[in-house]
């Protein structure tokens, strides 16, 4: 066996991150966006010294970029490498959103597969009518996505899923999740205090409400409970005094409307239930609200509205006086649009998204009339779905915007000593200002008066057509019109020297 002597003087070793280690393309190309990604503060730096934009403010350049559609990041970060640090992290991109107080909203589909019942959601700009994916939710394979409850809070740009239940073994789950907007990100909450499915929902106050459904046993359930998604906590709240599972809810007047709808074979007049947070007291719904509610429920203009699955699918409203419903003038909804459908509204539209995610969206204009009671008519508006959502049926839609909320500052109230001081302090100013317009005008009136009487007086010789200028001449002396014309110059008298 021959050995093999080492010499001690051998070349270094490079560990991996030596600067010294040359890499390929491919790696390098790993390490330049890994780096901008996560960039550092000295990389910061040395970037904002190139535009964004050659030729434009970087504030202006910035506005127009915010302004890009998320399906075009993709592309648009290739350009450079502050783009590639705007564009490539959806939490830095939203968060300078938020700072420059864009607020354009975002309709959130939350979708299933017609065929593997696999769950994700899709998200519609409304302002380009452009789609885009947001992370997939993190939960259980094998659910139900109609047995889910959505809610959003559109201001804070955060939506909400709570309950559901697992398809293959019917169990009602206690699950609570938070999308952030900003963020772009899921984040697990406390659970439920009962775990429970098919169940009403509602944002009332910033506070989430969630009441009745199918228990474990697939019994309906009577309880409710409200969740503060600042503190992250559940309580309960007052039983709805009736045992049943939601067909569809709203929020009206700072109230939760929950309706079971007709259930087969139609003998049995729908129940509903009415909830009133300040109370925490549960009524029964009128019976011309909960008979004619045949739909999915927007609100708009402070008023119910429902896209009814019956009467050709039009729209109608909710009269409270008559406890009535009455169909709007319009076109039914646009045939494209086939049941199930998710239906959400922002300002005066209404959003109806159909199977394969065609959107229909509905402008609603206010109209009065002599009996003083409004009217309403709608247009509708079609966004076609692509190709690839033709085999995705909406069970939800929701809206949510990432607006610039400014800060509120606490301050301590006022003594009632303070706040008469202010009160008087705010009258003098008044009586101040009061007497110094009073005396401005006088003063005006005596310097001004001489050149209004002489004011007046010419206007009124010029409107008289028998006044003569050359009568009121108290002297014979006239200016000359043309001073240095030669008939101008005054005739030389007897008695003066000759020259």
């Amino acid at each position: 066996m021959q050995r093999v002597r080492l010499s001690s003087q051998q070349a270094p070793v490079h560990k991996l991150g030596d600067s010294q280690m040359t890499l390929s393309p491919k790696f390098r190309l790993a390490v330049i966006q890994s780096s901008l990604l996560n960039p550092s503060p000295q990389l910061e730096a040395s970037l904002r010294a190139e535009p964004f934009i050659p030729g434009l403010p970087d504030d202006v350049a910035l506005n127009c970029l915010l302004r890009l559609p998320v399906e075009s990041h993709a592309a648009c970060r290739a350009v450079c490498k502050r783009w590639h640090l705007l564009l490539g992290n959806k939490e830095r991109f939203f968060t300078r959103r938020k700072e420059l107080g864009f607020k354009d909203p975002w309709l959130f589909v939350f979708a299933f597969h017609k065929c593997t019942g696999k769950i994700q959601w899709q998200v519609l700009d409304l302002t380009h009518y452009c789609w885009h994916t947001i992370p997939a939710m993190p939960c259980k394979d094998k659910v139900c996505p109609h047995g889910f409850r959505c809610v959003s809070i559109p201001r804070e740009g955060t939506l909400f899923v709570c309950g559901g239940m697992v398809s293959d073994v019917d169990c009602p789950l206690d699950l609570v999740l938070k999308y952030e907007m900003q963020k772009n990100r899921w984040t697990v909450m406390n659970k439920m205090i009962t775990a429970r499915s098919f169940f009403a929902s509602g944002v009332i106050g910033g506070m989430i409400y969630v009441a009745g459904g199918s228990s474990a046993d697939l019994f309906e359930l009577d309880s409710a409970e409200v969740l503060d998604p600042v503190k992250g906590n559940w309580r309960t709240i007052a039983s709805m005094g009736t045992n049943m599972a939601s067909y569809d809810a709203a929020v009206l007047d700072g109230k939760l409307l929950v309706t079971e709808g007709w259930l087969w074979p139609f003998f049995v007049s729908p129940r509903g239930q009415v909830y009133d947070p300040s109370t925490d007291n549960w009524e029964s719904m009128a019976v011309g609200l909960r008979e004619g509610w045949t739909g999915s429920s927007v609100v708009v203009y402070e008023h119910l509205f429902v896209v009814s699955e019956l009467e050709r699918m039009k729209l109608k409203v909710y009269d409270p006086s008559t406890d009535s419903w009455e169909t709007i003038e319009g076109p039914p909804l646009p045939e494209q649009i086939c049941k199930p459908f998710a239906v959400n509204a922002c300002d005066c539209r209404v959003y109806v998204v159909g199977r394969n995610l065609h959107v229909a969206v509905g402008h609603i204009t206010r109209l009065s009339t002599s009996e003083k009671k409004w009217s309403f008519s709608v247009q509708w508006q079609v966004v076609d779905a692509p190709d690839n959502f033709s085999d995705l049926t909406p069970s939800s839609s929701q809206l949510a915007s990432a607006k610039k909320v400014r800060p509120k500052f606490k301050t301590k109230p006022e003594s009632p000593a303070a706040r008469r001081r202010g009160e008087m302090a705010a009258i003098t100013v008044a009586i101040i200002a009061i007497a110094g317009v009073v005396l401005g005008w006088i003063a005006i009136e005596m310097a001004c008066k001489p050149c209004l009487e002489k004011g007046r007086e010419a206007i009124d010789q010029s409107l008289n057509p028998d006044y003569d200028p050359d009568a009121d001449a108290d002297t014979d002396i006239r200016a000359p019109l043309y001073p240095h014309h030669p008939a101008a110059a005054p005739s030389p008298s007897p008695s003066d020297p000759a020259v």
